[in-house]
C-alpha cells in the first residue's frame, strides 16, 4: 500500500486531527513515513489563525512541485483550517494539488486519498508523463469543505500503539460561537458541537489501558463544552460533569484542558480545582488585552477587573496554581495607553508564561476592516517589550522552584537532548533529568537543582536502592 507523509501546522487540535487521519489511513493498510521523499501521498494539515501560517503551508506546497516532477503519481493534499477557509480558491495558489478537505471531513480523508491515487494512476496510464509532472494538474481536484452533522464525534481514535505514551490529547468538541473580532476560528471550525460524556470517558479508559496516565482535553473554547447539547446537573456545567467523570477513571492520574475562555470559568469550575486532585494546577487563561476599550472592540465579554478577580479566585482555590495566557499587541486602534494597560496587568499578575502575538489581519474577520491599523514596527516593539515583562515573571517563578521537590510525570527522552529524560510538573513546567527506561511513564518526585529561562533541571528523589540507569 502507498506511503503517506503528514505535516501539521498550528495548534494541538490540529495535531490531534492529524493523528485521527493517520489512524484511518493505517487502518486501510497505508504506511506512515517520516520523510516526504519516501511518500506516495503528502498531506498538509493547515492553520488559518495567522496569515504567516497560511503562507507557510502554501509555500511548502509550492516546494513540493519538484517532487511531483520527479514522481508524477505523487498525490498532494491540503486539509484543515486553511482548506476550509479557501476551499476551491486553493487551486489558484496550488494548481497541482489533488485534495482540499475541510475541518468537518477529516474522517473522509482516507477514502479521498485512495480516490486521488486511483485518478492519478489512471491519468498516468493515458497521458504523457511530462505533463503529469507539470504545474497543470491532469486530474480534477477533490474538494470537500461541506458541513457534516456529528463530525465532532469522528475524532476519537488514536494511532495503534508503537511505543508507550504517558500522555494523550482527547478532542471533546469542535467549533466556537464566541466570534471574537480578530478570530477566524468560527469560520474554519463552525459552531460549537460537543461529544457525549460517555464516549469521552470510554476513550480515556482505552488510553489508560495502553499506559496513558494524563489526558489533555481539547476544544476551541473547551470550558464551554456541551452548553448547548447537555443539561446542567444541579449547579454543575457539562464541562465540570465531564471532569468529574474522568476523575473516577482508575489509572488516570492527571487531567488538563486547553484552551478555555474566561467567561467559561463559573463558580463550579473554579471550585473543581479545590476538590479534584487529578485536575492539574495549571490554567491557560487567554487575556488578549488589559484594556477594557480594546477588549470591547475584540468582542471579549469581560473586563480587566473581572479577569483579575478570576485569577485571584483560581489562586485561592488551588494555591500555587500556574497561570499562563495569550495577549495580542497591536490590535487596530490600540493606543500607547491601551498597550500600557496590558503591560501593567501582565506585570501585576505575574504570569508563569505567555504567548504574545502581534495582531495579524485576517480576511473574513471584523477587525480586518477596522480603521487605525498599526504598523508592523509598532507591533514588534510592543511584542518585544511585553515579552520581557512575561519572561521576567516566568524566570522568577522557575528560580523559586530550585531547592524544592516537584512531582513529575516522565514523558520519555528530552526532545532537545535524547540522552536525558523529560517530564512535566503538575504546574506544567518541563523538568530535564538523568535516568533510564524505568522512569518512562512513572510519576515521582524530582529534586530541582537549577533553572534556565524556560526549563527546570533536577534529580529523581527515589531512594529504593535501584540504579536510575536501569
Amino acid at each position: 500500500m502507498p506511503n503517506v507523509f503528514i505535516k501539521t501546522y498550528g495548534c494541538q487540535m490540529n495535531e490531534r486531527d492529524s493523528e485521527q487521519v493517520a489512524r484511518d489511513l493505517q487502518d486501510r493498510g497505508h504506511r506512515l513515513v517520516q520523510r516526504e521523499q519516501e511518500a506516495d501521498v503528502i498531506l498538509l494539515n493547515t492553520c488559518s489563525v495567522r496569515e504567516m501560517a497560511e503562507q507557510k503551508a502554501i509555500g511548502k506546497m509550492g516546494m513540493l512541485k519538484k517532487l511531483r516532477r520527479e514522481r508524477p503519481k505523487l498525490v498532494l493534499g491540503y486539509m484543515g483550517c486553511m482548506a476550509q477557509r479557501l476551499g476551491e480558491g486553493l487551486e489558484k495558489h496550488s494548481p497541482h494539488v489533488d485534495l482540499v478537505v475541510g475541518t468537518q471531513k477529516f474522517h473522509r480523508v482516507a477514502e479521498y486519498v485512495e480516490e486521488a491515487l486511483r485518478k492519478r494512476e489512471e491519468a498516468f496510464a493515458q497521458e504523457d508523463t511530462a505533463e503529469l509532472g507539470s504545474a497543470i494538474n491532469p486530474i480534477t481536484p477533490i474538494v470537500d469543505i461541506a458541513a457534516e452533522a456529528g463530525s465532532q464525534n469522528t475524532i476519537r481514535d488514536h494511532l495503534p500503539e508503537t511505543k508507550k505514551e504517558a500522555t494523550a490529547f482527547i478532542s471533546i468538541m469542535q467549533g466556537c460561537n464566541m466570534h471574537c473580532t480578530f478570530c477566524i476560528v468560527p469560520t474554519t471550525r463552525g459552531e460549537e458541537r460537543g461529544r457525549p460524556i460517555a464516549e469521552i470517558v470510554a476513550e480515556a479508559r482505552t488510553l489508560v489501558e495502553r499506559g496513558v496516565r494524563e489526558v489533555t482535553l481539547l476544544g476551541q473554547i473547551v470550558n464551554l463544552y456541551g452548553r448547548h447539547e447537555f443539561p446542567k446537573v444541579g449547579d454543575k456545567s457539562p464541562f465540570v460533569q465531564l471532569i468529574e467523570a474522568l476523575h473516577e477513571v482508575d489509572g488516570l492520574d492527571r487531567i488538563r484542558f486547553t484552551s478555555p475562555h474566561p467567561m467559561g470559568f463559573r463558580k463550579d469550575l473554579v471550585e473543581s480545582f479545590a476538590r479534584l486532585p487529578k485536575l492539574m494546577e495549571h490554567v491557560h487563561l487567554p487575556l488578549q488585552s488589559g484594556s477594557d476599550r480594546i477588549l470591547k472592540a475584540m468582542h471579549r465579554p469581560y473586563t480587566a477587573a473581572s479577569y483579575r478577580k478570576l485569577v485571584a479566585a483560581l489562586r485561592e482555590a488551588r494555591p500555587g496554581i500556574a497561570i499562563t495566557t495569550d495577549i495580542i499587541v497591536g490590535f487596530p486602534g490600540e493606543t500607547e495607553e491601551d498597550y500600557r494597560a496590558s503591560r501593567d496587568l501582565a506585570e501585576e499578575l505575574g504570569f508563569d508564561g505567555a504567548f504574545i502575538f502581534r495582531y495579524s489581519k485576517r480576511g473574513d474577520t471584523p477587525a480586518a476592516l477596522m480603521e487605525e491599523q498599526l504598523t508592523e514596527e509598532e507591533k514588534e516593539s510592543r511584542n518585544q517589550d511585553l515579552l520581557s515583562v512575561v519572561n521576567t515573571s516566568a524566570s522568577r517563578i522557575l528560580e523559586a522552584c530550585v531547592g524544592t521537590r516537584q512531582e513529575i510525570l516522565c514523558e520519555g527522552p528530552s526532545r532537545n537532548d535524547p540522552s536525558r529524560l523529560a517530564g512535566r510538573t503538575r504546574t506544567n513546567k518541563i523538568v530535564i533529568f538523568e535516568g533510564g527506561r524505568r522512569f518512562h511513564g512513572q510519576i515521582f518526585d524530582v529534586e530541582i537543582t537549577s533553572a534556565s529561562s524556560s526549563t527546570l533541571y533536577g534529580t529523581p528523589a527515589i531512594h529504593d536502592g535501584s540504579d536510575p540507569g536501569e
